[in-house]
């Protein structure tokens, strides 16, 4: 069936030359977002029943611009005055880049990885003696903890911000051809908003194999799979599927 309509449920790109508003134009489609989840900060008095005191850390490991934005809010909240020489690992260089709303950048001692929390790996280790704090979600990925456990280092874990599930009850009544997905809190989302869900004709598109495992195991058939050594953007599986769906559809 042909593919007319699309769902991100992500937030509307802020820039203009985003992957997706350049498939809208080249396919002549409708691409619309809509966040499934949100994040919500979790409060300093949260933070301190975790055991967690500012002061014990040399170093903070940074892995999004959310757990950048949390730590310097719970900072503040905290009264604490982030020192000068606190070192700061970025898990990549947009997430170094985002920093700098917070810290003069010359000023600081910043390190940064190439994309995948692994690629830190050899910092962390040649700083080992350091004493880190991980600012994270409630949801945090399995290969972070192994990671830094592999590596034998004094750190400590701190949920500063939490995912929530956002209402989509004004979705109701509305219908896409492709629903695309991010994270299994996603696809959770949907089935929390919409228990009588049936995907009927729509087509499912997931990023990442822990999103793939969540639709499946609700009962979803994946349609669109991303990344893919042939298509490693969900735009580009996305362009790469809808052509060949509306051209077989022509040609019926």
């Amino acid at each position: 069936m042909k593919v007319k309509t699309i769902l991100v449920s992500q937030p509307e790109p802020k820039v203009e030359n985003s992957p997706y508003f350049e498939l809208q134009q080249k396919l002549k489609i409708k691409v619309d977002f809509r966040p499934f989840i949100h994040v919500e900060g979790v409060s300093a008095k949260e933070v301190r029943a975790q055991k967690i005191d500012l002061n014990n850390f040399t170093a903070i490991i940074l892995t999004s611009k959310n757990s950048v934005d949390h730590f310097f809010r719970v900072a503040e909240e905290m009264r604490y005055k982030v020192p000068e020489d606190l070192k700061y690992f970025c898990q990549s260089e947009a997430i170094a880049f985002y920093l700098q709303k917070y810290v003069v950048y010359r000023k600081r001692k910043i390190y940064v990885g190439q994309k995948d929390f692994v690629d830190l790996s050899p910092l962390i280790k040649k700083y080992k003696d350091e004493k880190f704090l991980l600012p994270s979600s409630d949801q945090l990925n399995a290969d972070i903890p192994q990671t830094l456990n592999g590596l034998k280092v004094n750190w400590v874990p701190g949920t500063f911000y939490r995912t929530v599930m956002s209402d989509l009850s004004d979705l109701k009544d509305v219908y896409y051809d492709v629903l695309a997905f991010f994270s299994p809190t996603g696809i959770k989302s949907l089935f929390k908003n919409f228990p009588d869900f049936v995907q009927n004709n729509t087509r499912i598109a997931v990023f990442g194999s822990t999103t793939q495992k969540e639709a499946l195991e609700h009962g979803l058939r994946v349609d669109i799979m991303a990344p893919t050594p042939e298509t490693p953007s969900m735009t580009m599986a996305l362009e790469k599927y809808i052509i060949k769906a509306n051209k077989e559809s022509k040609d019926k």
